[in-house]
């Protein structure tokens, strides 16, 4: 009796010991599970936080370019707009832009929630949601910042402030609901991976209509309509400028995989790279048998043409296919910068309207021609092919469907916008402050002291 007795205590030891042990082997795959989720999310999370860092290194790429092309005289205010239109634009872009370009959809058209981050809780779990917005804030920081290069020289400090914060809290945020937000144009089946129409064109054509409003700089045309160059004070400037703007773009376009385990960050980067390069040198080429010179200048801005010409398609498009991408924004750009000059007559200081308006719609086009299916890991588009590649016209459609709305969504935008602010405001300054430069009228100071700081003699329009 006492031996089955401790028999049957052995068995129900053992029998406690395997539940036991089945219950550990359940567990312990799950704790697995869990700890690796935390994993992958705190790898695309921290992931996100350096591209974030990459596309706000672009500013300063964006400050030199700007300050480079264009007089000593104006260096600081150009920097100061660089520096002021991400401060008042995170600013605003917290406050409603991230909503309305976020937020849960009205028909489509614009995000209705989300104001001042309420949807968010300072929790472990909305970690990456914050990190999302610092990001997207970057982008909308790069819209803004675009213009300022088309305006450079010429407009009061204050209302390119007010510019800058009507454009980060309503014009770049619809547009941007249309595709990123979930709108409409992203269930047409419409692609921009990073942002050729939605952050550079709508840059670009805002420019081009504030350009438009504001007039040229003073010398700029003669009377018979013929432009005159109006040289920047220093290419070693503006030459670094556009190698930290090629930097950061590994952010911009790598960053817009929005995770740290995406099987394609390489893969962006090495289209990009292709893409830009290829610009660079078709740039250079069709400039040089058209003047006689290879421009520095030229060559500078084709590196960036190529870039934004990329961004749409970074992740959607062969290597093969971005290298011609890049060979044809080129050709884009330097025809561009004379439509925009010698035909439309408008001052255009640092070619952006060139490099990000047209070159965004070319890129954005161009994914309708180029998409590869095989490719699309990224886009979770499905079978996506560009009329090279046997797709038809189908795509091609959409994306011109998208690339010309939002474009002339900005322009019109803020065409509309710059006519109120110039018969209210102003926007501006007035003769004797644009020849003297925007530093000293602006801002009371020099950039270049060494220099002097005597005011430049008066002389009127038109001489």
């Amino acid at each position: 009796m006492m031996k089955r007795m401790l028999h049957k205590r052995g068995m129900t030891k053992v029998g406690i010991a395997l539940l036991v042990l089945a219950l550990v082997l359940v567990a312990v795959p799950a704790a697995f599970a869990q700890e690796i989720d935390t994993v992958i999310t705190q790898i695309d999370t921290m992931w996100l936080f350096i591209g974030s860092f990459l596309v706000f290194f672009m500013q300063a790429g964006f400050a030199l370019v700007e300050s480079g092309f264009t007089r000593s005289k104006n260096a600081a205010n150009l920097i100061m707009k660089n520096l002021l239109d991400f401060s008042a634009g995170a600013i605003i872009f917290y406050a409603v832009g991230f909503g309305f370009m976020y937020g849960s959809s009205a028909g489509g058209f614009i995000g209705t929630d989300n104001f001042f981050l309420s949807n968010l809780t300072i929790a472990d779990g909305d970690a990456y949601s914050w990190v999302d917005f610092l990001f997207q804030t970057m982008f909308a920081a790069t819209a803004a910042t675009i213009v300022s290069g088309a305006v450079a020289e010429r407009m009061k400090f204050t209302s390119y402030l007010l510019y800058s914060v009507l454009l980060t809290a309503v014009v770049y945020p619809i547009s941007g609901h249309w595709h990123w937000g979930g709108g409409w144009l992203a269930q047409m089946g419409f692609i921009d991976f990073a942002g050729s129409t939605i952050v550079h064109a709508v840059g670009g054509f805002a420019g081009l209509a504030a350009a438009m409003v504001l007039g040229p700089r003073i010398g700029k045309f003669n009377k018979d309509g013929s432009a005159n160059v109006i040289p920047g004070h220093s290419l070693t400037l503006a030459a670094l400028g556009v190698f930290i703007l090629w930097f950061g773009w590994f952010g911009f376009n790598g960053g817009s995989t929005l995770a740290g385990m995406s099987p394609g960050i390489a893969f962006v980067m090495v289209t990009t790279i292709l893409a830009a390069a290829a610009a660079v040198l078709s740039s250079l080429i069709v400039n040089w048998v058209k003047t006689g010179k290879p421009s520095t200048e030229m060559a500078l801005n084709g590196a960036l043409a190529g870039l934004v010409a990329i961004t749409a398609g970074c992740a959607n498009v062969t290597p093969f296919g971005a290298i011609i991408i890049g060979l044809v924004a080129g050709p884009v750009l330097v025809y561009g910068i004379d439509l925009i000059e010698n035909v439309l007559k408008v001052d255009d200081p640092v070619g952006a309207v060139a490099v990000h308006g047209i070159n965004g719609i070319w890129g954005t086009i161009a994914v309708g021609l180029f998409a590869y299916s095989p490719t699309n890991v990224l886009t979770e588009m499905g079978e996506v092919n560009g009329l090279f590649y046997g797709g038809g016209f189908t795509q091609l459609g959409i994306q011109l469907v998208g690339a010309l709305v939002i474009s002339a969504w900005a322009f019109a935008a803020m065409y509309l916008i710059f006519i109120v602010m110039k018969a209210t405001v102003g926007i501006r300054v007035s003769e004797r402050e644009e020849l003297e430069g925007l530093d000293i009228s602006e801002h009371g100071t020099v950039s270049y002291p060494e220099f002097g700081s005597a005011a430049a003699s008066f002389a009127p329009s038109g001489d």
